[in-house]
């Protein structure tokens, strides 16, 4: 990003005080606080979209977002003076959540919840499709996921020479992939009947990174993914990032479920659907993914490390599906 940022700024209301990199975009002071300039390259639809859902989630006053600001012409998008698009946004001092604190983790589940909340409060609108992101059924994810994982094995399998990496792919590989056909199976009706399983507008992207704690409320940033789903994909992959670090502490996973359904209660379809998505081996899935995308002459060290992380939590992981299904 060159100085065009400037003249970008110039089209907005208030005065600047300061302006830093951060993020891939500029972090920059006014006086009612920070905003972060970035370069855009989607569609105004998409914008208009988030706008409505961050506007109506302001007004219940549940939690604090990075909402869009409009420039003087009332529009999302400035361009700059070499054509280049912008957005400007509100941004935040508090850093993101810690997955090492479980205080904070508590805290971080019930203000998930309380936007979930919030997200079914808002009504969808068919004009939204046009500017949302459309995201496949969850079960057919799973079998895309499914015939990729088969087709690495197939790939390996063909090898005269393994390497430690492909050998314990061999090993460990009927029992992860019997777990995704399982998890695929029992998740098709749910993605079937949605007179019984209502969807609503989802976070789509959330993780430790895209929450910020803080003392009464949390912050929720990075809309870009935000869809028409299943809500309980938003709760299984902050909770997946946090049983990973803590080695599938079933204590814990229990205490972020209870935590999330005081504020929330769930359906049964609900935590079906929450325990046929962590049974689905996403982290074997993504070591195998990125094996066969990646140079298979040579595997980093850290990828034989993960499968064997992996093997080493099966048993804590188990113990974890069972308390939930």
């Amino acid at each position: 990003m060159n100085d065009s940022y400037l003249e970008v700024l110039r089209q907005y209301e208030g005065e600047v005080t300061g302006v830093r990199r951060g993020r891939g975009a500029w972090i920059c002071e006014y006086p009612d606080g920070l905003k972060l300039l970035k370069e855009y390259r989607g569609t105004v639809k998409r914008l208009e979209f988030e706008d409505a859902v961050l506007g109506a989630l302001e007004q219940q006053g549940i939690c604090r977002t990075d909402r869009y600001v409009r420039n003087l012409e009332d529009g999302l998008v400035t361009a700059g003076p070499d054509g280049v698009k912008y957005v400007l946004k509100r941004w935040f001092s508090e850093r993101e959540c810690s997955l090492r604190d479980r205080r904070e983790i508590l805290f971080c589940t019930r203000q998930i919840a309380a936007l979930h909340r919030g997200l079914q409060e808002i009504p969808w609108q068919e004009e939204w499709s046009l500017g949302s992101t459309v995201v496949p059924a969850l079960s057919e994810e799973m079998a895309r996921h499914s015939r990729e994982m088969k087709r690495v094995r197939g790939f390996i399998r063909g090898k005269r020479r393994k390497t430690e990496f492909e050998l314990r792919v061999m090993q460990s590989f009927d029992e992860y992939y019997g777990q995704a056909l399982e998890a695929e199976k029992g998740l098709e009706p749910l993605d079937q009947n949605q007179a019984e399983n209502r969807l609503f507008l989802c976070h789509g992207d959330l993780d430790q990174h895209h929450i910020l704690p803080g003392n009464q409320e949390a912050v929720f940033i990075e809309f870009s993914q935000m869809h028409l789903g299943h809500q309980v994909s938003d709760l299984y992959r902050f909770m997946r990032k946090v049983m990973e670090k803590h080695g599938w502490d079933e204590y814990l996973g229990c205490a972020m479920l209870d935590a999330y359904d005081a504020m929330l209660p769930m359906s049964r379809n609900d935590r079906r659907c929450l325990y046929f998505l962590f049974l689905y081996p996403e982290k074997y899935w993504k070591q195998l993914n990125y094996y066969y995308n990646a140079n298979k002459a040579w595997i980093p060290e850290k990828n034989v490390e993960k499968l064997k992380t992996l093997e080493s939590q099966k048993e804590a992981r188990r113990r974890f599906l069972s308390r939930i299904k």
